[in-house]
């Protein structure tokens, strides 16, 4: 479902850049006033404004609903909130599932701790 929505999420995006770059600006529309552009006209003599408005309106509202439904999706899998939608009250579970999944091993008690920095010191001018 969710690869059905990405599909028609994409197709939808690449619909509406070609309709926004299919209209024509507000200043066109002075040389069709005068008869310099109706006759070349693929949608008649009235033009493709409506049309192509239509079609924008309809092809940003699919790719709203698909945004919204994408969205809906990655928060469903994401696993940041509890299934209640709440954050979590107990911070010590939060902290012993963190500890379990870590890759990094933990410092022992009696291992030294490094007090030299790897980064460099910058030089005094005085020298």
């Amino acid at each position: 479902m969710q690869t059905l929505v990405v599909v028609v999420h994409v197709i939808v995006a690449v619909a509406i850049v070609a309709l926004v770059l299919l209209q024509q600006g507000k200043g066109a529309d002075a040389g069709a006033s005068f008869g310099a552009g109706a006759s070349q006209t693929v949608f008649g003599s009235s033009g493709s404004g409506n049309f192509l408005v239509k079609a924008t309106t309809i092809a940003a509202t699919i790719f709203f609903v698909t945004s919204l439904s994408l969205a809906i999706f990655a928060r469903s899998q994401s696993g940041v909130a509890t299934p209640s939608g709440l954050p979590i009250a107990n911070p010590a579970l939060l902290e012993q599932r963190v500890t379990e999944q870590s890759d990094v091993p933990a410092l022992e008690d009696d291992e030294p701790v490094a007090t030299q920095s790897d980064i460099p010191s910058i030089p005094d001018g005085n020298d």
